[in-house]
């Protein structure tokens, strides 16, 4: 970001984000308990056609790529989240937000964390109106930034969101950059490095075939195809070490990077299902400077941001988002069980 979303149409919303927000769904659904990522918003955001999606991904896709595909996203979302929580930030930015649904999961935290959603014109008009049609709450401190990466820099449309660049700030970048042009990344990481001493991204990004078993060497060349003819064409995939030159060459520190084995080990080795995270995805947090978190909001915070919050309190839903709640699961509840 900063620069060029690579074959993508700006005007057009992102296909992608339906499909992420599906597969999050149906950790939920599919999957055993306990869920890495607990998302009860995620079908019903991602519309009538979550169905639809679901069938063509059976259709398209072996099991086992299917299983590895939404594991891997539940697990890069919760991973993200659980260095936020362990930072003790109180800005957060999504970078390509898509069909997210974090405000609406920690409502808690919604006040004294600012969330900032950055994603393209289209695709978060499209977010806007699935929120009004299920009655769900936007709060304060609850940020939409809409931007148009062919007309403005990442910088200028999170000044025009109002970011406070002299406090620290965490961004989560998760399925984008394999989208993006090298000058787009590079635009990203450097103006994470513009922010505050102590401010972090956590992002995804693909590796190249050498670096994939044989389930998601073939997930990988399905997707591909489908993806370059929905206009949304895999632009880049870095090795382990590029992809940390990457980082370093924008002034950013590497604070941990992460192998699918550890991944598996870290949110998956105490599951009886057999679900484990795809090695076509890798994931690092790195940071601008050395960390200079903010004072933590309550002592059930965890103090290492780099591990699981398992312990962190979860406050009460408020009775505006339980109520939209109930209704999404009973709108949805025969979905969920086909």
């Amino acid at each position: 970001m900063g620069g060029t979303l690579a074959g993508m149409d700006p005007a057009r919303a992102s296909a992608t984000a339906v499909g992420v927000a599906v597969a999050r769904g149906m950790h939920r659904s599919c999957d055993r308990p306990p869920w890495v990522l607990d998302d009860p918003f995620a079908l019903q955001l991602a519309g009538p056609r979550s169905a639809q999606i679901r069938a063509a991904s059976r259709a398209a896709f072996p099991l086992a790529a299917v299983r590895q595909g939404r594991a891997s996203i539940v697990a890069r979302s919760r991973y993200a989240e659980d260095r936020l929580l362990g930072g003790g930030y109180h800005q957060y930015v999504i970078l390509g937000a898509g069909l997210d649904s974090f405000a609406w999961r920690r409502p808690g935290l919604i006040g004294w964390l600012r969330l900032f959603e950055v994603d393209r014109p289209a695709s978060q008009a499209r977010k806007l109106a699935r929120i009004t049609e299920l009655g769900l709450p936007v709060n304060d401190g609850h940020v939409f930034a809409p931007v148009d990466f062919e007309a403005e820099s990442l910088r200028d449309g999170l000044d025009r969101a109002g970011l406070d660049w002299s406090q620290p700030v965490f961004f989560s970048c998760l399925g984008v950059l394999i989208y993006l042009t090298a000058e787009a990344i590079d635009g990203t990481l450097r103006a994470v490095r513009e922010c505050a001493a102590g401010s972090q991204i956590v992002f995804s990004y693909d590796v190249p075939d050498a670096f994939l078993d044989d389930i998601a060497r073939e997930m990988v060349a399905i997707e591909a195809s489908q993806l370059a003819a929905a206009g949304e064409p895999y632009t880049t995939r870095m090795s382990p070490a590029q992809a940390e030159e990457v980082v370093k060459s924008a002034g950013l520190e590497v604070a941990e990077h992460l192998t699918p084995p550890v991944l598996n080990d870290r949110y998956f080795a105490e599951r009886s299902d057999g679900l484990r995270p795809s090695a076509a995805e890798r994931l690092i947090a790195c940071r601008a400077d050395l960390p200079h978190f903010p004072e933590k909001p309550s002592a059930s915070t965890p103090s290492n941001p780099g591990r699981p919050a398992h312990h962190h309190r979860r406050r009460p839903l408020p009775d505006d988002l339980r109520a939209a709640l109930t209704k999404i699961n009973d709108a949805g509840r025969e979905d969920y069980q086909r």
